[in-house]
């Protein structure tokens, strides 16, 4: 039996495709990382990550020193204020002085005339110093008011004078009111208060003083003094029916 021949089935031959362009490799010993763009931008690196932590938790302590140190320096110079005022008390024994108004001489003063009037009203104070070794030295540009019901009805000033150690000053000032109108009911006010015998004044006095601590003098200090002053009549012939002052000293 003969054999029988299969025709042969060439197999096509391979199509040759193009090698893909070979990557540049980098030097031996050197890693490349690859890293997302976006973790990049979020996390630095530890050189920076290292230099920015160093940088910023040295401020809070740098600024944390200069706040104790300042509390420091304030409690300090407290305690040194506190310590001298202790020391000036105990040496000096400071006391306030104090002022009464002994008697008010009034002329010009006739409610029942027309307006305006101009009264003149001439005010003896006291001055007490009860200091054993602080004296007080009245300088100028004082001034003195009288009012009723919140009307200024005449103006002056206080003697400049020295008031030594342990010393009672009484001194008088004359005090002039021009061109005053009183409305008709502060007349008829003062009218009935004439008659009653009890007429309320108040006399404001600021004077300009320095104080003189054993060989030290102080720079100038404003005293105050309000006194709330009752007479019996506006006359010349006045008298107190009673008076209460209050002392006030602005140190600056």
């Amino acid at each position: 039996m003969a054999d029988r021949v299969h025709p042969s089935v060439s197999s096509p031959s391979p199509q040759s495709t193009p090698n893909p362009p070979e990557k540049s490799l980098p030097p031996a010993g050197t890693y490349v990382i690859q890293i997302p763009k976006d973790q990049i931008f979020r996390h630095p690196s530890p050189d920076n990550a290292r230099r920015y932590h160093k940088y910023s938790s040295r401020k809070p302590r740098r600024s944390c020193r200069c706040c104790c140190w300042f509390l420091s320096l304030a409690a300090l110079l407290i305690l040194l204020l506190a310590i001298a005022a202790g020391i000036f008390y105990l040496v000096f024994r400071p006391e306030a002085p104090s002022y009464s108004v002994q008697n008010i001489s009034i002329t010009g003063f006739n409610v029942s005339s027309e307006p305006p009037i101009s009264p003149g009203f001439n005010v003896t104070v006291r001055a007490e110093n009860p200091n054993k070794k602080i004296s007080i030295y009245y300088e100028k540009d004082s001034s003195v008011r009288v009012y009723h019901s919140d009307v200024n009805l005449c103006n002056g000033v206080l003697p400049a004078f020295h008031q030594p150690t342990r010393n009672v000053t009484v001194f008088q000032t004359k005090l002039k009111g021009s061109g005053i109108v009183l409305t008709s009911a502060v007349r008829e006010t003062l009218l009935n208060q004439q008659r009653q015998g009890n007429i309320p004044l108040k006399l404001k006095l600021k004077a300009p003083v320095k104080i003189k601590v054993g060989s030290v003098k102080t720079w100038t200090i404003t005293v105050k003094v309000s006194c709330d002053v009752t007479v019996d009549k506006l006359t010349a012939a006045s008298k107190i029916v009673s008076d209460d002052c209050d002392f006030s000293v602005r140190l600056w």
